[in-house]
């Protein structure tokens, strides 16, 4: 799961951040509406931290712009800025939840994990395709009932195909959310065929009925055989 954390406040950005990765989330951050802007247009994320207050313009319009532009991400708004008038016009724009400074982070942990949770399972706490079932937030995976072991990418990968059945994904595509954004300077993209093969053999010996299957010259995607 790779969330954008938009915060002015270094101290404050660098506790979230560091509390995030964690907790295994990939982290990306930014600083002001510029950059924040800019990853957002270049990049996708499964959640947005939102602080309204930026030094070079308003979260709330930044808000509005991810909305306008097609976007689906998740948005929390993060503000010292606690008006109901605020968080009612937050939500009413599209943010899916609002978290007033100060607050404790295991609480925004927790939001983040159920705003996702409610867009990508339903509000379910497991994922399930064919026979393989998956517990995000206890980093589990089961095979016909049995759990098997996967490294930390391992299950981030198998995670992001559970939540995209079918769904042909390029190289690019999976390597930003799995590794993050900076991903893109690097050559080639050997460590994903390293970590799919694996994966791939450790589905396979506990008799996995789906598979990741390579397209050629394009991506990959996971289908039920």
């Amino acid at each position: 799961m790779k969330i954008l954390v938009i915060e002015d406040d270094a101290s404050l950005r660098k506790i979230i951040t560091e509390a995030l990765e964690g907790e295994r989330f990939v982290v990306e951050s930014a600083s002001t509406y510029r950059d924040a802007l800019m990853k957002i247009e270049d990049y996708s994320y499964d959640c947005i931290l939102l602080d309204i207050m930026l030094p070079d313009g308003s979260g709330l319009d930044l808000l509005k712009y991810v909305k306008e532009i097609g976007k689906d991400e998740n948005v929390i708004i993060i503000s010292a800025k606690d008006s109901i008038e605020d968080k009612v016009f937050g939500l009413e724009i599209g943010a899916d939840d609002y978290l007033a400074k100060p607050f404790h982070i295991a609480e925004l942990i927790a939001r983040i994990r159920s705003v996702i949770r409610r867009k990508n399972n339903g509000g379910e706490m497991s994922v399930k395709l064919g026979n393989v079932t998956i517990i995000p937030e206890k980093f589990q995976t089961f095979v016909n009932g049995t759990l098997i072991e996967l490294n930390r990418k391992e299950f981030d990968i198998l995670h992001f195909f559970l939540n995209r059945p079918n769904h042909l994904v390029n190289k690019q595509t999976l390597a930003e959310a799995i590794w993050g954004d900076h991903i893109d300077q690097v050559d080639n993209f050997d460590f994903i065929y390293a970590q799919i093969k694996n994966l791939r053999k450790k589905m396979a010996a506990a008799g996995s009925d789906v598979e990741i299957k390579a397209v050629y010259g394009i991506g990959y995607k996971i289908v039920v055989l």
